[in-house]
């Protein structure tokens, strides 16, 4: 049961405040927010695309309505409700100045569903974030807070969680006493070596090599001997698995060791949503294009700020020097402390090379640390300072409407802009267009979030590729689920669509039903809208419904009928 009431929560503030420090992290605080044992689909720090994940994805036995429980006492400080990203979910604030999140939710409890509903009826709009003060939905561990559900970017039903400091960085919950059975040791995939400079090489070549690995009688690992020169560094490939599922989840911990002395630490205790997208300097990101392999660089380059390295000597880099042996050990381990280890044996040779590395030169060489722009024929480009990680030689070429925008395999930290000149465009048409980004068979264009400023046509982008124009005159396609022109509809508690759009996609929705607003839930992944009879909004017998959905670049299309129900 929700408590209301500001007092009750200001006096359990002030008798629980100082007894709890965030250096010393609490263990026996927060419960686990469902009624079920913690199966884990994803886990914390996890590598997903452009960011580390934040907390832990809890399966609901492939299910949505499990009852999610306030993991501990304190008050419901944000509510957002999104068509993408978490969803439906929901903040609470704690007395100890941690606080939890609870997404992908299905709906919230019904107190806190109220309360949403009336904020979303008022501004006439689904997508919605609200702040309520600390008097408005207090609530005690173990209090219903919502459904579990499968809102938002999520994959199949389950709860994402997460535990946040003070400062709102994400931590790992089994700091906190969060527990899941775990006898699995990390596996490990894929092992790399890599020279790191002109100088360097490895088997007498200057490209990544892929490890051979062994597994010896004591479960431990080992690798083909190397033979190396100048400074090579390492990346592996690994995953970690819990008892009651088979998901690749991510690892705790990495160290590496040269000749015994620790050289490298990675831990995945807390990292902030600021730094999370160089995730791509750590990571073989070009590899992942490529292959889809996640390979976790352990070395770090210049332009990696990532607070999940704890202890380094060199940043992980390895000198080696001819004629001496060296001995490289990679041990994994997860929360559980099962672990995993790679032995590497690294010889220092001195040797020719087969086919020295030719690096690739254009007119175009983008500084990492100065911004950089681009003009030819109807495109013009501007990279923003700190958007790439090295100095790079870019490859920019424009062909009519089409831009040759370098090579996904390049990461971007920020947003490039991409600009086409639209002098060529009046009237309707130049409405109509978009820039989009072709996909590899250059047959598909994927919409980017286009606008038109100072005759041209713009987009911002964080991925390298092939940029053309679109022009988008077909509307979207309405159709009705469950409702038709005269149809009773007393018996059904939904009114369903479904709404598509096959080019620049869906942006906007509404609905009214005799003049009224009527709320509407869209689920992009199943392009559904719904509207809940149970809202009471609808309340006359005869009612002339009208919705009207709009694509991104501005064509509409109406569907209006009549339908029936009884007060």
């Amino acid at each position: 049961m929700i408590k209301r009431g500001f007092l009750t929560y200001i006096l359990y503030l002030f008798s629980t405040f100082f007894c709890f420090a965030q250096t010393d992290i609490p263990t026996d605080y927060f419960t686990n927010p469902l009624d079920i044992p913690l199966v884990m689909a994803g886990t914390f720090g996890e590598l997903r695309s452009n960011h580390f994940h934040s907390g832990l994805d809890i399966k609901t036995q492939r299910k949505e309505g499990l009852k999610v429980h306030a993991s501990a006492t304190g008050y419901v400080s944000r509510i957002k409700i999104s068509h993408y990203g978490y969803g439906k979910a929901l903040y609470i604030q704690h007395p100890n100045g941690y606080s939890t999140v609870y997404a992908h939710l299905k709906k919230f409890s019904p107190e806190i569903e109220a309360y949403i509903k009336e904020k979303q009826y008022k501004k006439e709009r689904y997508e919605i974030e609200v702040f309520p003060t600390s008097g408005a939905l207090a609530v005690t561990q173990g209090d219903l807070i919502a459904y579990s559900g499968n809102t938002g970017d999520s994959g199949g039903p389950h709860l994402h969680y997460e535990i946040r400091d003070a400062n709102s960085r994400p931590m790992n919950p089994f700091l906190f006493g969060i527990q899941v059975a775990d006898h699995r040791a990390p596996k490990i995939t894929k092992a790399f070596a890599y020279p790191l400079d002109e100088n360097s090489y490895i088997n007498r070549a200057q490209k990544p090599v892929e490890l051979r690995l062994k597994m010896q009688k004591d479960s431990t690992y080992i690798t083909e001997k190397i033979k190396a020169q100048g400074n090579i560094g390492f990346g592996i490939s690994t995953i970690d698995q819990q008892d009651g599922a088979n998901n690749k989840n991510g690892i705790y911990q990495i160290q590496t060791t040269i000749n015994g002395e620790e050289n490298f630490l990675l831990t995945m205790d807390k990292f902030s949503f600021a730094e999370t997208r160089y995730l791509n300097r750590m990571i073989d990101y070009g590899r992942y294009i490529k292959k889809r392999n996640r390979v976790q660089k352990l070395f770090i380059e210049k332009n990696n700020p990532l607070s999940i390295y704890k202890n380094q000597v060199d940043n992980g880099v390895l000198t080696i020097n001819d004629s001496l042996s060296y001995q490289y050990g990679i041990k994994i381990k997860d929360y559980a402390g099962n672990v995993t280890s790679i032995n590497v044996p690294i010889i220092g040779k001195a040797d020719t090379l087969t086919k020295p590395s030719t690096p690739v030169v254009t007119e175009n060489h983008a500084y990492a640390d100065q911004p950089f722009s681009f003009s030819e024929g109807k495109f013009s480009v501007y990279i923003p300072k700190g958007a790439l990680y090295d100095h790079t030689f870019l490859d920019l070429a424009s062909r009519s409407d089409t831009l040759h925008f370098h090579t996904e395999e390049t990461p971007l930290h920020k947003n490039a802009v991409i600009s086409y000149d639209l002098s060529a465009y009046n009237g309707e048409d130049r409405e109509k267009l978009y820039l989009g980004r072709l996909n590899r068979k250059g047959n598909d264009i994927y919409y980017t979030r286009t606008r038109i400023k100072d005759n041209a046509l713009t987009t911002a982008t964080k991925t390298f590729g092939t940029y053309t124009i679109g022009m988008d005159k077909t509307p979207p396609v309405i159709t009705a689920k469950n409702v038709a022109k005269g149809r009773w509809m007393s018996k059904y508690r939904y009114l369903k669509f479904k709404i598509e759009d096959a080019e620049s996609g869906i942006k906007s929705y509404r609905a009214t039903v005799n003049g009224k607003f009527i709320l509407m839930e869209y689920d992009y992944k199943t392009n559904t809208l719904v509207h809940d009879f149970n809202d009471n909004i609808v309340t006359d017998t005869e009612n002339n419904l009208k919705l009207i959905v709009t694509d991104n670049v501005g064509n509409s299309a109406t569907f209006e009928t009549t339908f029936f129900r009884k007060k």
